[in-house]
């Protein structure tokens, strides 16, 4: 993995090198082996190496043969064989053994088209000095990011957005809308970023710049309208198998020590057992776990590791949250607080001390419908169209669920009756868009120091990703969701993040593009059957995997954030959102927040993922606003 930046200015006008080299070397814990730029009049390419493939002579950028094609790749392009062999038959010369360098030769033959060829995960840039046009382009999942900014007729990009921060004429103004779509998903879905001049480059697109003119477009999406038809569900689980084994053997190529994350849930544990069955040596395995053992999967993957044969590293930590969390805030770059990123750091910290590759299960869960809101809200679509037809959803019924969620908000029943009421007044988007927020409508119109004109603006996203998943089944509704917001714009990030900051490269077979073309071309009944998750899966790995694995129930990544917020962090939190600092930032309604705060520790209600939210966001703008130290 690496850092890659860049400024493309107007022509006649130069690059300073001293401001590329700093945008660069700020991010150089993405890659601490090696740097290399590109420095032209008015264009500048920057790169931080962390050597995974050719060590000795894949130092970037990167060129073609005539040296007029430049190429600067934060990622990995895993049938880089493959596509090298066919290149060289049409006469293409290669200067080093990088996966990366066949971007550049593709490019040559199809321009933007050569992005349909890659498999892999990558953000990268090539300057094209015939035409006088930069190609940026992302993975089709998002596992690698990329940003940019608009500058005078010119324009500056980067993996992150601290070194564009660093570029004298960028604005650090706050765009509210990315706020709100923040305390709501979490984190900032693409385009928008914390800053309103700065962008992210959505997954699966790429940016074309000419002449201070852009086009972006996206080149890929998935499609749960193509469906195959196998005899029997054998057939399906043997397609599924051999698709995720063939995944998992190309992304075990690397020229330095690699293992695995192994939380001893289903779908990391099935990775390492490919491993195992690939590898010629023990796979080493890595597992971290807490002094909560409710909060602890160490016994699951100490099970797995046994049966495979690991050379298996345990990890038991106690998270220091005041100490940790400024520096993680800071290497994420703009708010974000899904809580499990602490765990993922510590995982990814450790691992770090013994391998520089670690393969991890992402994407199991929004390939195969592994989450319960699945079935929760499947189960609510069944009960919604018993309420329907027998004409329960009436003007009365619409009265008292109303009644009933405003005296009883937090009732388990008073929230079913809600989210089957929104799901009449507005389509399952919103009954579903429900599972995945932190601070609803209701929040967002009292939460503020000022009137919102539209609280439930943030649920549009779903709606819209919703509308373009077109006539297919709830299930795969809800898998289309979770592929273009859940799975992009917190899961990868986090991924990104987590290892990246360790100088760790993350690898995911389930996030495999012709692996996710196959499982979507499934039937839905035999992903989620019943209230089995990942039936198909399940169906091969009897006797591959042990069954108190198989079994058990799923078990979030996560710590004890809400016990701590009314014990140990309790005068923390206080300290930071009850503050005159906070009060004076203008955001929010503090007295809302206070008693927000007050009922959480008192235990009357559990508010902590919203607590969470706002402690993040504001050790974030005393970090990137206010210039202060915290770490």
């Amino acid at each position: 993995m690496c850092a890659i930046c860049g400024i493309i200015k107007k022509e006649g006008e130069y690059v300073e090198e001293k401001l590329l080299k700093e945008m660069t070397r700020i991010m150089d814990y993405r890659g601490p082996d090696e740097e290399g730029y590109f420095l032209k009049e008015n264009v500048g390419f920057g790169h931080r190496r962390l050597s995974i493939i050719d060590l000795k002579r894949g130092r970037q950028p990167l060129y073609n043969e005539e040296k007029n094609i430049v190429l600067i790749c934060n990622g990995e392009i895993y049938n880089f064989m493959e596509l090298r062999k066919i290149l060289e038959k049409k006469g293409h010369n290669f200067r080093t053994n990088s996966d990366n360098e066949v971007i550049i030769h593709l490019y040559e033959e199809k321009k933007e088209r050569c992005l349909e060829d890659l498999r892999g995960m990558f953000a990268f840039a090539i300057w094209d000095d015939r035409e006088k046009v930069l190609f940026l382009a992302r993975d089709r999942i998002g596992q690698k990011p990329l940003l940019y900014s608009e500058i005078n007729n010119g324009i500056i990009f980067a993996s992150e957005i601290k070194a564009l921060l660093l570029y004298p004429e960028i604005s650090t103004e706050i765009d509210f809308e990315a706020l709100m779509e923040y305390l709501t998903y979490q984190g900032i879905p693409s385009p928008r970023t914390i800053f309103s001049k700065i962008k992210k480059l959505p997954p699966a697109h790429f940016l074309i710049w000419k002449g201070g003119k852009i086009k972006i477009e996206r080149y890929w999406d998935i499609d749960f309208t193509k469906k195959i038809r196998l005899k029997n569900e054998m057939e399906y689980a043997e397609l599924l198998w051999e698709r995720l084994k063939e995944s998992t053997r190309l992304r075990m190529v690397s020229d330095v020590p690699l293992g695995a994350f192994l939380s001893g849930g289903i779908d990391s544990s099935t990775i390492v057992g490919l491993m195992s069955e690939i590898s010629d040596r023990p796979v080493k395995t890595f597992s971290i776990g807490f002094e909560i053992e409710s909060y602890s999967e160490l016994k699951y993957a100490k099970l797995v590791a046994e049966k495979f044969n690991t050379e298996h590293y345990e990890f038991v930590v106690k998270p220091e949250v005041i100490k940790i969390l400024p520096k993680l805030i800071w290497h994420y770059n703009e708010p974000f607080a899904d809580s499990s990123m602490i765990p993922t750091y510590y995982v990814a910290r450790e691992t770090s001390k013994y391998v520089k590759v670690a393969l991890n299960g992402d994407g199991g869960d929004e390939n195969l419908g592994g989450y319960i809101r699945y079935y929760q809200t499947k189960l609510l679509e069944r009960v919604y169209k018993i309420f329907k037809r027998t004409g329960i959803l009436s003007g009365a019924f619409n009265s008292v669920v109303e009644k009933f969620y405003k005296r009883y908000p937090y009732n388990t029943l008073s929230r079913i009756f809600e989210w089957i009421r929104e799901a009449d007044r507005y389509g399952f988007y919103y009954a579903y868009a429900r599972r995945l927020i932190s601070f609803s409508p209701e929040w967002h119109a009292k939460l503020y120091s000022f009137k919102i004109e539209n609280p439930e603006k943030t649920m549009e996203i779903v709606k819209d990703i919703w509308e373009k998943a077109g006539e297919v089944d709830m299930l795969e509704k809800m898998l289309y969701t979770d592929f273009h917001l859940y799975l992009p714009e917190i899961l990868m990030v986090k991924m990104d993040i987590a290892t990246m900051a360790n100088s760790l490269e993350g690898r995911s077979p389930f996030l495999d593009h012709k692996l996710i073309e196959t499982i979507a071309s499934f039937p839905p009944e035999i992903k989620l059957k019943g209230k089995i998750s990942k039936y198909i899966l399940k169906k091969k790995l009897k006797g591959f995997l042990p069954d108190e694995i198989l079994k058990r129930g799923k078990m979030g990544f996560g710590v004890p954030i809400g016990e701590w917020f009314r014990k140990e962090l309790k005068d923390y939190i206080k300290d930071i959102l009850f503050c005159e600092r906070f009060e004076k930032r203008g955001f929010f309604n503090t007295e809302v927040v206070k008693n927000m705060v007050e009922e959480h520790i008192s235990g009357r209600v559990k508010h902590t993922h919203r607590i969470w939210a706002l402690l993040c966001f504001e050790l974030w703008c005393r970090i990137f606003l206010d210039k202060e130290k915290l770490f």
